[in-house]
């Protein structure tokens, strides 16, 4: 445990150090994000653009974590447990791509459809049935959406769109 968090204060420290425009906290061995990590990179917030949370064990994200990096531009949460997004996520302003492949999402999140910026979603591997295809198919920069290995109906899918559904 003692190894985890030093390697998580690591990670924070040279992001800020040296200025980067990414936070990458992939295989952490998370079950939450840090909230001693708004503290410490609190002076670089702006900054960030991309956040990974890959492969930890997070359950949920708080509206704060959506609040606090408001200029995301990428974040990856695939292979956590998360079960929901905050509605927070769909204030997010500059978001053009997000990776939620291998949660435990059962609903799709449709505060993403609020994110008139987002271009790539990706919920592969996840235990959706159905998508919320009008309000998908409203989003002006939607390029594509992959929702393989989704128990999907197929009336799920059936509505016209504009982007790639990958199925």
């Amino acid at each position: 445990m003692a190894q985890a968090v030093a390697n998580v204060a690591r990670r924070i420290n040279a992001t800020v150090e040296e200025q980067r425009d990414s936070l990458d906290l992939s295989d952490c061995g998370l079950v939450s994000f840090p909230d001693g990590v708004f503290k410490m990179i609190r002076s670089c917030t702006d900054n960030i653009q991309k956040i990974s949370l890959a492969n930890n064990q997070i359950k949920a994200l708080s509206n704060k974590f959506f609040l606090t990096f408001t200029q995301l531009r990428e974040v990856d949460l695939q292979g956590n447990v998360l079960t929901t997004l905050p509605d927070a996520v769909g204030n997010m302003q500059h978001l053009i791509s997000i990776d939620l492949s291998r949660n435990k999402l059962r609903v799709f999140p449709e505060r993403l459809t609020d994110v008139s910026s987002l271009q790539h979603i990706s919920v592969e591997g996840n235990q959706i049935t159905e998508l919320p295809m009008e309000k998908l198919s409203l989003m002006p920069a939607l390029k594509s959406v992959d929702v393989r290995c989704n128990p999907l109906t197929p009336e799920a899918t059936s509505v016209p769109h504009h982007f790639t559904l990958l199925t």
